[in-house]
């Protein structure tokens, strides 16, 4: 089993659902989907299963796998519970996180910087993640990271698309030197407060991203 190809396909239908190859509702067929992406029928359930998990498709018993997109509500709703999480996240870790924990970070930062300054879009979401992972690790409180895990995983495709808006890349970065600095001073109330601004899409941002799904 492909693992690493899997992947590679879900994040290839996570385009095309954002380019309006498919919409909300759609079936998504082993055998066409295999047929498309010159592979066998085990990689594609892979890639299903991920976006499953992700919850940008549905696996309905005896019926399959459909396309799964929130409305906008919805959509605000998760981005508003996301910010509130990761605020917390950071007013925990801030107290709690460990040298190594804020070394790694600081490692991460740089990896971050290293890609916008490449121009890899996905290179730079992928090291993101990893960002605001560590600082889940770093709140010392395992049910919290939990939910984090679940609703970044959720809200992944959405968060990586409005990374491509013009100068979002730079913004985050500046955000994440904030972050990191408030976190080492231990300022608990600007790490909660730079985070829940960091994560929160709402006014031009929102606009932004719902134009994007809707073309």
């Amino acid at each position: 089993m492909d693992i690493r190809r899997a992947d590679q396909i879900a994040d290839t239908l996570e385009q095309l659902v954002f380019a309006g190859e498919f919409q909300d509702g759609d079936r998504l067929d082993e055998l066409k989907l295999a047929e498309q992406f010159n592979v066998s029928r085990t990689p594609i359930r892979e890639a299903l299963q991920v976006l499953v998990t992700s919850g940008m498709a549905e696996q309905i018993p005896r019926r399959g796998v459909f396309i799964r997109q929130p409305g906008p509500v919805e959509l605000m709703e998760m981005f508003e519970t996301m910010a509130e999480i990761e605020a917390v996240c950071g007013r925990l870790a801030a107290t709690r996180m460990s040298d190594q924990d804020l070394e790694a970070l600081a490692a991460v930062n740089d990896r971050c910087q290293q890609a916008i300054e490449a121009s890899d879009h996905d290179r730079y979401y992928a090291e993101n993640e990893t960002f605001h992972q560590i600082i889940y690790r770093g709140a010392a409180n395992g049910y919290l990271e939990k939910q984090a895990l679940q609703l970044q995983n959720r809200l992944r495709a959405y968060r990586r698309i409005q990374l491509r808006f013009r100068g979002r890349l730079e913004q985050s970065m500046s955000e994440h030197l904030a972050v990191l600095q408030f976190l080492k001073d231990g300022d608990a109330e600007s790490v909660a407060k730079t985070l829940r601004a960091h994560v929160a899409i709402q006014g031009e941002k929102f606009h932004q991203l719902i134009a994007s799904l809707q073309r």
